[in-house]
C-alpha cells in the first residue's frame, strides 16, 4: 500500500485559509499584496533614483525591499488563487520550488539584516572614518557601492546554496501517508509528517543534523552578529555625553531594530511549535504575520528614515 501511494504522489493539496468568506478574504489579501508591492517598489525606486541615498545603509534597504517583494510573491498569488478555486492542488515540483525559494529569501534576508547592523556599527562607532569613506569622493562612493554589492551578493549566494541540501534531502524521500497540507503554502513542517514511516533510519539520521546545521547558519549566526553589533553600539552611545547625541545615534538604528524584531520575532514564533502557539491561532495565523503583514510594514518602517535623508 505504501508503495502504491508513493508512486502516485504527484501533487499536494493546500487546505489554505478555509472560510465561508472566501471572496471577502480575497479582496483583503489582494489589497495587502498590492500595498506591499507598491510600498517596497517605492523604496527601490527612490533609493535607485536619488543619488543622495547611494550610501550602503540605503542600498542595503533597497535589497531588503526586493526580498520583501519576492517573499510575498512566492506565497500570496497561490493563496489568492485558492480563495477563488475549489481545486487547491499544487504539483510536487511546484511545492518543492515554492519552499526552496521561500528558504532562499529567508536566508538572504537574515544575512542582509546582519550586514545592515554592521553598517550601523561602523556609522556610529567610527563616524569620521565612515563619512570620509562613503561621501568625500566619487571613487570612494564607488568603493562603498562595490562593498555593498559584495555583501548583497554574498547574502544571495548563501541564500541560494544553503537550502539546497534541505530541499534535496526532504523531497527525495517517499511520501505515502497523505498529500493534504493544512497550510496556505508548502511549509516543511507540514510536508515532513507525510514521509513514509518505513523511510530508512540512516537517511533520517543524515537529514536531522543537516537541518540543524542549516538552521544555525541561517538564523542564530546572523542574529548573533546583529546582537554583537548592537552591544558595541550601546557601549559607544553611552559614552556620548549629550542626550541629543545619544538620541540621534539611537534614531539611526530604530528602523533597523524594528525590522530585526519583527522578522526574527515572528519567524521564531512561527517555527517554535508549542501548545500555546497552536492554541492562539496555530501556525497558519502566525505565518500570515511573518509572510504577509511584516513585508507590508517594511515601507512604513523605513519611509521616515528616507524622509530625513535630505
Amino acid at each position: 500500500m505504501a508503495s502504491k501511494n508513493e508512486t502516485h504522489m504527484t501533487e499536494f493539496v493546500l487546505v489554505g485559509l478555509s472560510s465561508e468568506l472566501q471572496p471577502f478574504l480575497f479582496g483583503v489579501f489582494l489589497l495587502i499584496y498590492i500595498s506591499t508591492l507598491t510600498g517596497n517598489l517605492f523604496i527601490i525606486l527612490i533609493v535607485t533614483l536619488d543619488s543622495q541615498l547611494h550610501a550602503p545603509m540605503y542600498l542595503f534597504l533597497r535589497s531588503l525591499s526586493i526580498t520583501k517583494m519576492l517573499y510575498t510573491t512566492v506565497t500570496m498569488p497561490q493563496m489568492l488563487r485558492d480563495f477563488l478555486h475549489q481545486d487547491k492542488a499544487i504539483s510536487f515540483l511546484g511545492c518543492a520550488a515554492q519552499f526552496y525559494i521561500f528558504c532562499c529569501l529567508g536566508a538572504a534576508e537574515c544575512f542582509i539584516l546582519a550586514f545592515m547592523a554592521y553598517d550601523r556599527y561602523l556609522a556610529i562607532c567610527d563616524p569620521l572614518h565612515y563619512m570620509t569613506k562613503m561621501t568625500k569622493s566619487k571613487w570612494l562612493i564607488y568603493e562603498a557601492q562595490h562593498a555593498h554589492a559584495q555583501a548583497v551578493l554574498g547574502s544571495w549566494v548563501a541564500g541560494l546554496s544553503l537550502p539546497l541540501g534541505n530541499i534535496i534531502l526532504v523531497f527525495s524521500l517517499p511520501f505515502c501517508n497523505s498529500n493534504i497540507i493544512d497550510h496556505f503554502f508548502c511549509d516543511i513542517l507540514q510536508v515532513v509528517p507525510w514521509v513514509c514511516s518505513d523511510t530508512p533510519l540512516a537517511l533520517l539520521m543524515v537529514i536531522k543534523p543537516y537541518i540543524l546545521i542549516y538552521t544555525f547558519l541561517v538564523v542564530p549566526l546572523p542574529f548573533l552578529l546583529i546582537l554583537v553589533s548592537y552591544v558595541r553600539i550601546l557601549f559607544n552611545v553611552f559614552r556620548i555625553h549629550s542626550s541629543a547625541g545619544r538620541k540621534k545615534a539611537f534614531s539611526t538604528c530604530s528602523s533597523h531594530l524594528a525590522s530585526v524584531g519583527l522578522f526574527f520575532g515572528s519567524a521564531t514564533i512561527t517555527y517554535l511549535r508549542t501548545k500555546a502557539i497552536d492554541t492562539y491561532g496555530g501556525p497558519k495565523v502566525w505565518s500570515l504575520i511573518f509572510l504577509v503583514f511584516v513585508p507590508m510594514l517594511n515601507p512604513l518602517i523605513y519611509c521616515t528614515v528616507l524622509g530625513t535623508m535630505k
